[in-house]
């Protein structure tokens, strides 16, 4: 039996998919695991607003009944922010999940693979996963970056966080061939940061440049997807001195309290944010927001370059 996977399109991204408009991916696992009730369900609508405020329509995405529903409505916005017990779904796990025919929230790697099924070559989040600190040891790489060399979709971020080792995040990305285009900054970001010390190896300020160096990767033939990133408003961004400051305090507290694997990564975003007065937590959110924009005017230009070369 040959399985296939069903795909289950709002009203909305299928008219515009079918009408050759933008339209970028979200992943759902911000609305599970993140705030509470309702900040959770009230940021992922301004996450939307913001995507269609850069001239693109948003597609939340979301697993259940067997299905990977592309585009939440209200509803199942509302309802995902206020159950509990639904599982953060990995790329590993998305056949399991569709197979169980559960709920899933998806992180970046499961939404890469669902946008692409889906037809849509836009994705926007606020972070990427990366190689962790001590991975030389624990090989602890985040299957973000594994996903990105298997799925053909643009990925536009505010970097990866700082709590991770940056530059071997680079280094992989160099050797799997993954292109690193920075929109509005020298350096690679991280996250809440504007700079996380690591320059660029491609700075490309011109939308419509951009969107021709997305559809020229693809030309070429490459399976994988291509990062494009831009750094946090000055006005949302923490000192990066600070923060490094602050996870390194941590990462001593953590080997003294035995913190180590999944847990390690919560445990230092808490961490960092109580050191910081709660400030990381706020750039957080804002970062969610003026990425999304950036990332739904990026699809639009990538639109234009589409409907001009057919």
């Amino acid at each position: 039996m040959t399985a296939r996977i069903p795909i289950v399109h709002s009203e909305e991204v299928r008219e515009a998919l079918h009408e050759g408009r933008p339209v970028v991916a979200l992943e759902s696992n911000v609305i599970t695991h993140g705030l509470r009730y309702p900040q959770n369900a009230e940021t992922a609508y301004e996450v939307e607003a913001a995507v269609r405020k850069g001239g693109s329509v948003p597609a939340t995405i979301c697993i259940e009944d067997g299905a990977i529903r592309v585009g939440m409505t209200e509803q199942d916005i509302e309802r995902f922010a206020s159950q509990s017990g639904i599982p953060k779904v990995s790329s590993r796990d998305l056949p399991v999940v569709l197979a169980r025919r559960g709920p899933g929230a998806t992180t970046v790697a499961s939404s890469l693979v669902a946008a692409e099924l889906a037809g849509i070559p836009f994705f926007t989040s606020a972070g990427l996963g990366g190689v962790h600190r001590g991975a030389a040891t624990t090989m602890d790489i985040s299957s973000d970056l594994i996903q990105l060399t298997r799925s053909k979709v643009a990925v536009v971020c505010a970097g990866a966080k700082m709590i991770l080792d940056l530059k071997l995040t680079m280094e992989y990305l160099e050797t799997q061939c993954v292109p690193v285009i920075s929109h509005g900054s020298d350096d690679f970001p991280a996250f809440y940061c504007a700079s996380s010390g690591v320059r660029s190896p491609h700075r490309i300020d011109d939308e419509d440049l951009i969107a021709e160096v997305v559809a020229t990767h693809w030309a070429t033939g490459h399976p994988g997807g291509i990062v494009l990133t831009t750094p946090p408003l000055a006005e949302d961004a923490v000192d990066p001195a600070e923060a490094e400051a602050a996870i390194q305090d941590a990462l001593a507290r953590a080997e003294r309290d035995g913190v180590t694997g999944q847990g390690l990564t919560k445990y230092l975003m808490h961490a960092v944010d109580r050191a910081t007065g709660g400030r990381t937590a706020q750039a957080n959110m804002a970062v969610l927001i003026s990425t999304a924009e950036v990332g739904g005017r990026l699809a639009a230009a990538y639109a234009r370059t589409v409907a001009d070369g057919s």
